[in-house]
């Protein structure tokens, strides 16, 4: 009889269990790091949605929508959390996202209005270095220099693809000669973000491909006001992140709650210090204290995100020309 008991109670929890729904939310690794945004977002949302959410990391920004297309309908993502405007227009071209409905009072350099897409924060490309570092003022200064520099493969990660962009929105048909010229400054090109600012800090390069916000991680964590971003004259390329919900998802409510929980304060408060960039909507307590100590571009560089494919190819093409010599 006890037996039987503990058996029947087994089973009771295990269909308790089996009742809860889940959420799968494909994003980049350092959103789920434990120094990431993940543990705090996964806990707050659970308190409100009396679900299972799951983030699953899938490499860096750009390899999330790879993945997306290799999987075609059959992904297990219900949202995908990590991609930019760099990528919206071929990922709506997938079929795969659905529109949504979530509104919000949105604090962007740029005007909102993409029905498919929820941004939920922003920032600057920049190349970091050691606060003590001449470094260079612009791309032509830093290729003409011995400085040694780390980038991100534009094929897996955004922030590698924003340099691409960054680069051809600034000179254009002179891009290829820019390329050619940093080819001898380029120390690798790494999968992800992770991998390359690592090596930066572990001094293998002087500097790195990351944003304007990086430094404020050091000096809010760390206590540490050695790191800056270097301040180039042709402007500094921006980046929107951005969630979407998958089409085929069997969890719409759910995905549509998530999306619009993004954009409140629980979600938005806890962006600068784990993300380390500007959220999208303001938070209550607002910017924290060190923020007003970065650098602001002097321009705002960013390809409007219907031309960007077009965009990329070429710069991309470019790229792999100019590295191959």
């Amino acid at each position: 009889m006890k037996y039987l008991a503990f058996a029947t109670g087994l089973l009771a929890a295990t269909s308790a269990v089996a009742d809860i729904p889940v959420l799968t939310i494909y994003t980049y690794d350092s959103f789920v790091s434990d120094w990431g945004p993940g543990p705090a977002v996964e806990k707050a949302f659970e308190e409100t949605c009396g679900c299972d959410l799951q983030f699953v990391g899938a490499g860096d920004g750009a390899a999330l929508l790879g993945r997306l297309k290799l999987e075609g309908a059959r992904t297990k993502a219900d949202v995908v959390l990590g991609l930019d405007t760099n990528l919206t227009a071929a990922a709506k071209e997938t079929g795969l996202f659905a529109e949504t409905t979530v509104s919000a009072d949105y604090d962007l350099p740029v005007d909102w209005n993409d029905p498919v897409f929820v941004p939920y924060d922003w920032g600057y490309f920049a190349f970091v270095q050691n606060a003590d570092l001449d470094g260079p003022t612009d791309f032509r200064e830093l290729a003409d220099s011995d400085l040694k520099i780390v980038i991100q493969d534009p094929r897996s990660s955004t922030p590698g693809l924003g340099l691409l962009m960054w680069v051809k929105a600034a000179y254009g048909d002179d891009a290829p000669a820019i390329w050619e010229g940093l080819s001898d400054n380029i120390v690798t090109v790494t999968k992800g973000w992770s991998e390359a600012y690592g090596m930066f800090l572990e001094g293998e390069a002087d500097l790195v491909l990351s944003y304007t916000t990086s430094p404020a991680y050091h000096l809010i964590a760390e206590s540490d006001a050695s790191k800056t971003a270097a301040r180039f004259s042709e402007g500094h390329y921006m980046q929107i992140e951005v969630a979407g919900k998958i089409a085929g998802t069997d969890q719409p409510e759910l995905a549509d709650q998530f999306l619009q929980f993004m954009v409140t304060d629980a979600f938005q408060s806890v962006i600068p210090t784990t993300n380390w960039m500007y959220p999208a909507v303001t938070p209550e307590a607002g910017l924290p204290e060190g923020f007003e100590t970065l650098i602001q571009p002097e321009k705002a560089l960013m390809v409007p995100s219907d031309q960007a494919p077009k965009v990329r190819d070429a710069a991309l093409a470019e790229w792999l020309e100019a590295l191959s010599k």
